[in-house]
């Protein structure tokens, strides 16, 4: 670890996390592989109705500590809580049903489907009533602005129209929180801005989300605040601004450079 770095225990805008009743809580996460530690009692929160980043430089950890939440890797220590509930050695179906929505960095929708095929498709899993089920179809649909491509092949999408579908989807679930995969990785300005104003959404739907991005500038505009992973470990968490003036931060991942 950087000598110059101040340890994290001496900085007072890191605090471990506390197992809310309501929130996604990761209480001191540990990661090993062979003889390397990866992740080292890692702590966070992301709470209903807000924007949470999780950003670093490559290789300092994140995107495992991403994968634990995700349920896509298994930690060594340490738990995964959702509204109360240990998630920890849950597999990814279960923590969807348990309200964990998951927007992987790869193109995730059914090629081989229409959009309105998409949608239903998790209609059918995640929804008894029929009746129930086509009002959740229409009302998607008419939310994420979709409906003139409802009978599109996913195939003849464009990047925007995609990832709406795909959040269409997974909303289907009735998540509480979404972990969004590098979600600005290889999409042209346009559908940045298509991105960003469905984070928004999100948010204002009351959910909470959880964003980790190699793209620092497009992901500190839309969240409330971020932890940066350095080391295995959480550097800091603050606002976007908070981060952007901490010294350490830009020593070992934003640079002297950097402004919002």
């Amino acid at each position: 670890m950087d000598q110059n770095i101040t340890p994290i225990s001496e900085h007072a805008t890191v605090a471990p996390a506390t197992l809310l009743e309501e929130g996604l809580v990761v209480d001191c996460i540990e990661k090993k592989y062979r003889k390397k530690t990866v992740l080292r009692s890692i702590s966070l929160e992301v709470h209903k109705g807000e924007v949470v980043g999780l950003l670093g430089p490559n290789g300092a950890g994140k995107t495992t500590c991403f994968y634990t939440i995700t349920g896509l890797i298994e930690p060594d220590a340490g738990r995964i809580v959702l509204d109360g509930h240990d998630i920890t050695r849950m597999p990814m179906y279960r923590r969807a049903r348990l309200g964990i929505g998951y927007l992987p960095q790869e193109a995730s929708i059914f090629r081989g489907m229409t959009v309105e095929e998409n949608i239903w498709s998790v209609l059918e899993i995640s929804e008894p009533n029929e009746g129930r089920r086509l009002e959740m179809l229409e009302e998607l649909l008419s939310e994420f602005s979709i409906q003139h491509i409802r009978q599109s092949p996913a195939l003849a999408l464009s990047g925007g129209e995609r990832r709406r579908a795909e959040i269409a989807r997974a909303l289907a679930t009735r998540p509480s929180f979404m972990l969004l995969d590098e979600p600005f990785a290889g999409i042209d300005p346009i559908a940045i801005a298509d991105i960003r104003d469905l984070v928004s959404h999100l948010k204002d739907r009351g959910i909470g989300v959880l964003i980790t991005d190699h793209n620092v500038r497009e992901t500190l505009d839309i969240i409330d605040r971020a932890y940066i992973i350095h080391d295995g470990t959480v550097l800091m968490t603050g606002t976007p601004q908070e981060i952007v003036a901490n010294e350490d931060v830009r020593r070992v991942y934003l640079g002297d450079r950097f402004s919002l």
